[in-house]
């Protein structure tokens, strides 16, 4: 008599990750190309990951599985933090090149973490020498990295009431994911942010949370022109803080692929 088989007790981790990501991209089934992204969204995997230090690719996809995060929890500041009305400002010493860098953050995710998506918070950053904000998403790891696809087809729309809203586009810097004003809205951007009292922020991209009916997020702003001036004067700006260089071009990049893949 043979013994009936046993189901492996330990499906493979690969198949899984794909499925994931697969799944993400037919999320946006009404969308005319939804056909097309769901391959698109494997081949892009590896960009992605490739993006993660050596090494730590293999030791989180061999981790269990992490418990979600609590979605509604603010998240907790950092030693050494300083807390300016809805904003949080940390900042580290680089010992080697002793220059000081700091990020400034509203203490509330514009959307909160969830299974295999990082939090999008509202942040404040350096563009053409100007203070303004954007929506990042910062040091994606293997459970957070459903995040990247934003880099490829996202935008973020914020608003300071009662001035008019403006779209930034999504783009990947390093290991992080930051949607910033576009060059012609650098200037309202700036000038807008600190008298601002809240911001309404939407992210449509292919994110199965995410699209255009979704209703904006809130985010009430204080004291931010007071975090504004501590900012600038923690982090001067200078040849050490000058903002990432965008490098190559995703939304290009996919495009040449949909290009290949529909001829």
């Amino acid at each position: 008599m043979r013994p009936s088989a046993q189901p492996s007790a330990h499906p493979a981790p690969s198949a899984g990750f794909a499925t994931r990501i697969a799944h993400r991209a037919w999320a946006g089934a009404g969308l005319p190309a939804a056909r097309r992204l769901t391959p698109l969204a494997l081949l892009l995997l590896p960009f992605l990951v490739a993006a993660l230090p050596p090494g730590e690719a293999r030791a989180q996809s061999s981790a269990p599985q992490a418990q979600p995060p609590q979605t509604h929890a603010q998240p907790r500041p950092e030693p050494g933090a300083e807390e300016i009305g809805s904003w949080i400002l940390t900042c580290a010493a680089d010992r080697m090149t002793d220059q000081t860098s700091c990020r400034l953050l509203n203490r509330r995710p514009a959307v909160p973490a969830s299974a295999g998506q990082a939090a999008l918070t509202l942040e404040v950053v350096r563009r053409n020498g100007r203070l303004v904000p954007a929506v990042t998403a910062r040091d994606l790891t293997i459970e957070g990295i459903g995040r990247g696809l934003l880099a490829f087809t996202g935008t973020a729309q914020l608003r300071f009431p009662p001035n008019r809203f403006f779209e930034m586009p999504c783009g990947l810097e390093g290991r992080s994911v930051v949607c910033a004003p576009k060059a012609e809205d650098v200037e309202r951007a700036a000038t807008e942010l600190p008298a601002a009292e809240r911001a309404l922020v939407r992210i449509v991209g292919l994110v199965p949370e995410e699209s255009e009916s979704t209703e904006p997020t809130e985010l009430r702003l204080s004291r931010t022109g007071e975090a504004l001036a501590r900012f600038r004067a923690r982090a001067p700006e200078g040849p050490g803080t000058a903002e990432a260089s965008p490098g190559f071009d995703l939304r290009e990049m996919l495009g040449r692929l949909m290009r290949f893949l529909n001829p």
